[in-house]
């Protein structure tokens, strides 16, 4: 790994929400508001700020954790800001909390895990379950 993170670090994102963020699936529209996807989308993107900053080019970050609490919607034109703090990391682990706002209204809580490990590893991973 290239740096470390300190417990506290922050990185910020921000995205606009458009139709194609509405919570829909084959059925069709559920309801008119940024989907649950969508934001653990973008709160896995926040958090992934630190890792393309740590990562060494024979390294990567694997998902290994994602928690969200919705509080309230995003509604289309909407200008969510997000939040990724880091509450832990030790050896190879990245723990982030996440807030997500509009405004100053609060949309979600959330937290997001990666592992960051040699791309062999990750290979030698995947090979082993036949992949």
């Amino acid at each position: 790994m290239k740096e470390q993170v300190r417990v506290g670090d922050v990185k910020s994102h921000q995205f606009k929400v458009t139709k194609d963020h509405l919570a829909t699936f084959q059925a069709g529209p559920v309801h008119p508001v940024c989907s649950t996807f969508v934001l653990g989308r973008e709160m896995e993107w926040a958090s992934r700020l630190f890792v393309l900053d740590i990562c060494e080019p024979h390294e990567e970050g694997v998902g290994t954790m994602l928690h969200i609490e919705h509080k309230s919607p995003a509604f289309v034109g909407d200008n969510v800001s997000l939040k990724a703090k880091v509450i832990q990391f030790e050896k190879n682990e990245l723990i982030c909390e996440i807030e997500v706002t509009c405004d100053d209204r609060l949309v979600a809580l959330g937290k997001t895990g990666q592992k960051i490990m040699s791309r062999e590893k990750i290979t030698q991973i995947f090979t082993s379950l036949g992949r």
